[in-house]
């Protein structure tokens, strides 16, 4: 009675540590979505969407730290299995649980990505002033959603009917190849097709961590430490330089005083100086907001917190980037070559991250607490990438991610930005810990011979506990579930290989750029050239 009583107990208080992130999650992506969304062009399907995407991006991210825990709890630190666990099939239904999560999880995100979002999208999009045809709406959003539907059933009928291996019989019929096929989609359980589209979405994940987080791990810690320009400076400047303008415009009106037109020369630069002066005296409207803010005079205070925080995240990104070098440097080395998509089971080199979560394992639950932070970190800093660089096409800026002033196509950019990212933090966080992801704190015994005197009293054995690796019994260590969707393709490990050290580079270069910059203004990226003096009266009033 008591192995059902304890299965029951390490079961519940797995799912129960997710169920509280998970509210936590939901609180977080409301205010995060309300705090940027746009109070002029707010719409309750755009907002709903946004929230929910972003929801199942960081609910995807937490099930990782879930899927390490259930495996590592089957066993004490012994390397025995738990009473509970003893049976092969009460581990295989544990292991199928954490699939299904995957499966539902990775499911949801490929309806947000391939329907809800680019519906929604659309739909917006096709929004009139008057807002009358709402039938004609949804029929042209629906139009434009029906690419992205193709392109998701096509990547699913790659993924289901492409066999990983070859047919036992080469001399095998047409008709037993094809009979093969439908044997191995049964056997898999849909596992391939979904892997497969998962994967292909994870390589434009791969692009988006590249550009986004890779450039946030640099500027956010900077940010933090180098703080802000005054405002009182900002003003004052402010105030010269309108007035400077305001002088210019003046000489060149004075020009046409006796009536004579002004040359097109002169006609472009007022216009260019008017222009100009619209953007500063906006800019002086919101450095006087500013000023009165209560939050910059609280954060001024909170000055030597930012700048200890911004130490200790500038530490760990150079942790990761250590780690992750080490990690590609060890599968170049070690691995079997790129036919395989440099997989490597174990360590060879020493691996800093590693090497940290192994040794916290002892200290129950401080290594579930640290796996859980590196991914809400990737996704944070993914965050801040996205803010300050905004959303690009290639060399054309998109849209800005701004406070209260966002639109909301671009709010679900940006959502559907970090439902890709997620996909991809999941190998990255593999790359920095390869052999705590895949086994989690799992031990097993391994029996030594013992040397004897006299050889006729027999072979004698010795028990010893080492940490799980690719060398362990496959009834002794249990994989995660999440090791098993990331290596289901060589040739997609292959190409997340070159985008790590893709990542490296554009972290370095991210981090120079950073460095050079000066102290950024406390109302960043509120005022451009291009902003309407409606968007200004919405963020003032």
């Amino acid at each position: 009675m008591a192995t059902p009583v304890a299965l029951l107990s390490e079961s519940v208080l797995g799912w129960s540590i997710f169920t509280i992130v998970l509210l936590v999650i939901l609180a977080f992506c409301w205010v995060y979505i309300r705090k940027y969304q746009s109070r002029q062009e707010s719409e309750v399907i755009s907002t709903i969407t946004a929230i929910c995407a972003l929801a199942i991006a960081l609910i995807t991210s937490a099930l990782l730290p879930v899927d390490i825990f259930l495996v590592s709890f089957m066993k004490y630190p012994n390397g025995t299995y738990k009473e509970w666990a003893a049976n092969n099939v009460t581990r295989q239904q544990i292991e199928d649980t954490v699939l299904y999560g995957y499966y539902t999880l990775y499911s949801i995100i490929l309806f947000c990505v391939f329907l809800l979002i680019p519906f929604v999208y659309f739909y917006y999009e096709e929004k009139d002033e008057d807002n009358s045809n709402k039938c004609l709406q949804v029929k042209n959003a629906l139009k434009y959603t029906v690419g992205f539907v193709i392109v998701c059933s096509a990547l699913l009928l790659i993924g289901t009917f492409v066999p990983l291996e070859s047919p036992p019989n080469k001399n095998s019929t047409q008709w037993e190849k094809v009979q093969y096929l439908f044997e191995e989609l049964g056997s898999s359980h849909g596992l391939a097709a979904l892997s497969f589209s998962i994967s292909s979405l994870t390589l434009i994940g791969m692009l988006a961590v590249i550009t986004y987080t890779a450039y946030g791990m640099s500027v956010l810690p900077l940010n933090l430490i180098k703080g802000t320009r005054s405002i009182l400076y900002e003003r004052l400047e402010n105030t010269e330089d309108t007035e400077e303008v305001e002088h210019q415009i003046d000489k060149l009106k004075a020009k046409c005083v006796d009536g004579r037109p002004l040359s097109m020369r002169d006609r472009r630069n007022l216009q260019d100086l008017e222009a100009k002066l619209q953007v500063l005296r906006r800019r002086g409207r919101h450095l006087e907001i500013a000023e009165r803010n209560c939050c910059n005079k609280v954060g001024s205070a909170l000055r030597p917190m930012k700048i200890l925080l911004g130490v200790f995240f500038i530490l760990v990104a150079l942790l990761f980037f250590v780690t992750l070098f080490i990690s590609n440097l060890d599968k170049a080395l070690h691995s079997a070559g790129i036919s395989t998509g440099f997989i490597i089971f174990g360590t060879n080199l020493t691996n800093p991250l590693n090497e940290l979560l192994l040794a916290l394992q002892p200290v129950f639950p401080l290594d579930y607490v640290l796996i859980t932070i590196i991914t809400m970190y990737f996704v944070f800093t993914s965050m801040a990438g996205i803010r300050n660089m905004g959303i690009w096409f290639f060399w054309l800026r998109l849209y800005k991610i701004r406070p209260q002033r966002t639109r909301p196509q671009a709010l679900l950019f940006l959502c559907m930005i970090l439902l890709l990212i997620v996909l991809h933090t999941s190998y990255m966080i593999y790359s920095l810990a390869p052999q705590y992801v895949m086994y989690g704190s799992q031990k097993y015994l391994l029996q030594t011979p013992l040397p004897t005197a006299d050889p006729s009293q027999g072979n004698h054995s010795a028990a010893i506990t080492k940490i799980c690796d690719a060398d362990a019994p496959e009834d002794q260590c249990t994989v995660t579930r999440s090791y098993l969707f990331l290596h289901k393709f060589w040739f997609f490990s292959t190409i997340y290989y070159f985008g790590n050290w893709a990542f490296l580079v554009v972290f370095l270069i991210g981090l120079v750029v950073s460095c050079c910059k000066g102290k950024k203004s406390v109302i960043e990226g509120e005022v451009d050239a291009d902003d309407s003096d409606v968007s200004d009266d919405e963020y003032v009033h």
